[in-house]
C-alpha cells in the first residue's frame, strides 16, 4: 500500500511541474516506467482481485457495468468462443460516461482463433497493410507463409533479419482508412470477416448497442518498442456506435484522457483477451497507449494463452481449429508482440458516405501517411504520427 501510494504521488506531482501538457507529461512517464517497480503503481488493474472487490487504491474510479445479459444466448456467446454473458466481468470508471472493461470474457483457449486470424487470415489479401506503401501485392499477398519458418525457428537464431509479419504494423478491414485524409470511402471496401463482426455484434449487443454493423477494422501489431500516440478516433461518420477494442498477446498501459490534453488521463492494464467499449461520452477522447510490458518472466506466453484450444467444436461455432504448427507460430510471435483489434460502425443505418471532389477522391484510395504504431527507432514516423489528434 505504501509503495502504491508513493506511485501515485509520483504522477500527481509530475503533473504539476510547468512544460508539456497533462496527458503527454503521463504518456512519457509511462513510456520510460521500469515494470516491477512502483511505476506502475498507479495503473489500474481490472484482472486484480480488488478491481472485482471493489475495494484498494482506486476504489473511488472503479465501478461495476450492468451488462444486458439477455441480449445475447449462450449459444451465441459460445460460437464466438465468448463465455455467457452473465460469467463476464465488466467495469466503468467515475468520470468516464459510456466507458466499458471487459476483463477477458474468453472461453479458456478460445483466443488461440482469433490470434491466428490476425496473423495468419486477417493479413492477406485484398486487406491493407502498411508494407503495402513499399512492396508489391504479390510480395505482400502471404505474409503468413512468408514467415512461418522463420519464426517456428526463431529462437535458434535470433540475430536473423526480421520476417515480413514481424515487419507488419497495422491491417484495416473492411471500409479502409486512409491514414493520409483521415477519412472512409465507400469505394476503398473490401467484405468485412463474417467471424469478426459476430463477435463484434455479440458483445456490443451484451452493452446495450443492438443493431451494432462492424464495417470498419483496425489491427494494430505491437512490438515491444512500439507506442500509439495520443489521439482521437473521430473519422467513423456515426459517432452514436460504439468503438470495440480486442487485445491478445503481451500485457501494455492503455491511458484514458479528456476532450483535451490539459487533462491528466487516467492508466489501466490491458491484458490477453481484454476488450474495452467506448461510446457516449468517452467515445471522442483522447487515448493512447505508451507502453507495452514484457512478460515478467522473459520471453512468454501470458497464462491465458497457455490452453489450448477445444480439439472438438461445436458443429455451428465460428472458431476454426488451430494446428499446433500454426500456434507455434503465433506463440513465436506473441512472445514478443500482442495484437490489437478495434472494431468500428462507419455509417449510420441508411446513412451514405458524403460526396467529395473528384480529386480528393483520387487521392484517398491512394495507401498514404504515416502508420498508425510508433516504434521507438523510427523518428519520421514519431513526427507524423496522428496529426489530426
Amino acid at each position: 500500500m505504501g509503495k502504491m501510494a508513493a506511485a501515485v504521488g509520483s504522477v500527481a506531482s509530475l503533473m504539476t511541474e510547468p512544460g508539456e501538457d497533462a496527458f503527454r507529461k503521463l504518456f512519457r512517464f509511462y513510456r520510460q516506467s521500469r515494470p516491477g517497480t512502483t511505476d506502475l503503481g498507479g495503473v489500474i488493474d481490472f484482472s486484480a482481485a480488488h478491481a472485482a472487490r471493489g475495494t484498494g487504491p482506486f476504489a473511488h474510479k472503479v465501478v461495476r457495468s450492468q451488462l444486458s445479459v439477455s441480449s445475447v444466448s449462450e449459444h451465441d456467446a459460445h460460437r464466438a468462443g465468448l463465455q455467457p454473458v452473465s460469467k463476464w466481468r465488466a467495469y466503468g470508471l467515475e468520470g468516464y460516461p459510456g466507458f466499458i472493461f471487459i476483463s477477458n470474457p474468453f472461453l479458456p483457449g478460445y483466443q488461440w482463433h482469433w490470434v491466428k486470424q490476425c496473423l495468419k487470415l486477417y493479413s492477406q489479401k485484398p486487406n491493407v497493410c502498411n508494407l503495402d506503401k513499399h512492396m508489391t501485392k504479390e510480395e505482400t499477398q502471404d505474409l503468413w507463409e512468408q514467415s512461418k519458418e522463420f519464426l517456428r525457428y526463431k529462437e535458434v537464431n535470433k540475430r536473423r533479419p526480421r520476417s515480413l509479419l514481424e515487419k507488419l504494423r497495422w491491417v484495416t478491414l473492411g471500409y479502409h482508412y486512409n491514414w493520409d485524409s483521415k477519412k472512409y470511402s465507400a469505394d476503398h471496401y473490401t467484405p468485412f470477416p463474417s467471424d469478426l463482426a459476430f463477435l463484434s455484434e455479440q458483445v456490443a449487443a451484451a452493452c446495450g448497442f443492438q443493431g451494432f454493423q462492424a464495417e470498419a477494422g483496425i489491427l494494430n501489431y505491437y512490438r515491444l518498442d512500439s507506442t500509439l500516440g495520443i489521439h482521437v478516433d473521430r473519422s467513423e461518420l456515426d459517432h452514436s456506435k460504439p468503438l470495440l477494442s480486442f487485445s491478445f498477446g503481451q500485457s501494455a498501459i492503455f491511458l484514458l484522457g479528456g476532450l483535451k490534453r490539459d487533462e491528466a488521463p487516467t492508466a489501466m492494464f490491458m491484458h490477453s483477451g481484454d476488450i474495452m467499449v467506448m461510446s457516449g461520452f468517452s467515445r471522442l477522447l483522447n487515448h493512447a497507449v505508451p507502453r507495452v510490458l514484457p512478460h515478467p518472466e522473459g520471453e512468454g506466453l501470458p497464462h491465458c494463452l497457455e490452453t489450448p484450444l477445444p480439439g472438438v467444436l461445436p458443429r455451428d461455432s465460428l472458431i476454426e481449429p488451430c494446428s499446433v504448427e500454426d500456434w507455434q507460430v503465433c506463440a513465436s510471435y506473441l512472445k514478443t508482440a500482442r495484437v490489437n483489434m478495434t472494431v468500428r460502425q462507419v455509417l449510420a443505418t441508411d446513412q451514405d458516405f458524403p460526396l467529395e471532389p473528384v480529386e480528393e477522391k483520387k487521392r484517398d484510395i491512394t495507401i498514404e501517411g504515416s502508420c498508425h504504431l510508433d516504434d521507438e527507432n523510427s523518428q519520421v514516423k514519431r513526427a507524423r504520427l496522428h496529426p489530426n489528434s
